[in-house]
């Protein structure tokens, strides 16, 4: 058989019985889209969480207090937090050899006071290279300086998310005055908004030099995290292991089980997370996947009725000098036909689907182009495996019983 008279009869055929070939294209749409829309969600969830991770720095170690070291010298317990890290610790762990810049940083909580507003807001006393550590950059005015930090300056760099809601959207507030408990502090400069950077966001939050907090803030001389930028990427590992030698040498602790702070490795966050995301965008196409099979089934079921009702057909063709090829290649030109009409619809679904869910959380849709070669693959392959054994039958059948068939 030539291969144009091949599609003209297939196209015949399967426009012959429309409502049944529509709904065995839609099991196969189904799934399809099922798959496309899930994969698209995962891998755009995944990317979104990297972002954010990278918009944090992918090349930096975070030391935070620990309850671990409790017992250890130099570390004090006030209800559930922990006091352990000192400005001498950020000092001396600015001199190892991998470490490119460093930024001790103190947390507190307060109420800011602007003249027709107010807000509550998260404190962070920093100091000037906070900014450059964090990734941030200003919209207007400028950071905290070496000066305010060294003279204990009452001033405050605002996050955008704030110095719009204490001064509106369209007003430059730096320069201004607000109040905060006994403080009395100058606005000096707006951040860009930046959104959540790694577990912070600064958009809500009100920098302030690092002496000032820890002095009309926290009260406290100790500090709630230090962040370190490690020079190369690729010694990650090893930088975390010299800052932690170096921090138990100083506090006294000679196992690190017991030791009073913790080291949070962005690097290594990333990896787990990518390998978390990557599992269950996995696990999601895996479970839509199972459409796919039930939408192969169905074109089983479909093309077995039909060759049941075609028999007599099947049976003039063979007698009139059609070989069992030519029969076996006509039924499995039809399966395979199906399934790429519901392979290319599903795909388009998916497309949309997946575009609407995305919008909906708050994520991104990523289609890729493999996740497309793979869907029109599988649904080549659905098309040969369900095909096949209808085909087969068809082209087994007996002339002279085909023939006799009512």
């Amino acid at each position: 058989m030539r291969f144009a008279d091949l599609i003209s009869e297939t196209l015949y055929s399967l426009t012959a019985n429309k409502v049944r070939s529509g709904l065995t294209v839609l099991g196969i749409v189904v799934g399809i889209a099922s798959v496309i829309a899930m994969v698209a969600i995962g891998q755009g969830s995944q990317a979104s969480i990297e972002q954010s991770i990278q918009a944090a720095g992918s090349n930096l170690l975070t030391v935070s207090p620990s309850a671990g070291g409790m017992s250890g010298p130099g570390a004090r317990a006030s209800g559930a937090s922990v006091e352990s890290l000192t400005r001498e610790d950020a000092e001396a762990l600015a001199g190892l050899s991998l470490i490119a810049g460093i930024a001790p940083a103190a947390q507190g909580q307060g109420q800011l006071v602007a003249p027709e507003t107010n807000a509550n807001a998260q404190f962070i006393g920093v100091t000037p290279a906070y900014a450059e550590v964090s990734g941030l950059t200003l919209t207007s005015g400028a950071f905290i300086s070496e000066r305010d930090d060294a003279a204990n300056a009452q001033v405050v760099v605002l996050g955008a998310t704030l110095a719009a809601d204490l001064f509106g959207e369209d007003t430059d507030p730096v320069g201004a005055r607000i109040r905060s408990g006994n403080m009395l502090l100058t606005v000096v400069g707006v951040l860009e908004e930046k959104g959540v950077s790694g577990f912070t966001s600064v958009d809500s939050a009100a920098l302030i030099p690092l002496s000032t907090c820890q002095r009309y803030v926290t009260g406290s001389e100790y500090l709630s995290a230090i962040t370190l930028t490690v020079s190369d990427e690729e010694q990650m590992d090893a930088a975390e292991t010299s800052v932690e030698g170096l921090l138990l040498e100083r506090h006294g602790i000679a196992d690190a089980d017991y030791a009073d702070f913790s080291i949070m490795n962005m690097s290594d966050l990333m990896e787990t997370v990518s390998t978390v995301t990557g599992t269950f965008t996995t696990l999601l196409a895996g479970i839509a996947g199972i459409s796919l099979l039930v939408g192969g089934i169905g074109i089983m079921n479909m093309m077995l009725t039909t060759v049941t009702e075609r028999t007599r057909e099947i049976g003039l063709r063979k007698a009139i000098g059609a070989d069992s090829s030519a029969i076996s290649a006509q039924f499995l030109a039809e399966s395979i036909t199906l399934t790429l009409i519901g392979g290319a619809l599903g795909i388009l679904a998916g497309w949309g689907i997946g575009a609407l869910a995305a919008n909906l959380l708050g994520a991104t849709a990523i289609i890729t182009l493999d996740s497309v070669l793979l869907a029109v693959g599988v649904c080549a392959f659905i098309g040969i495996v369900f095909g096949y054994y209808p085909a087969r039958r068809a082209a087994a059948l007996s002339p002279i019983e085909a023939l006799r068939y009512q």
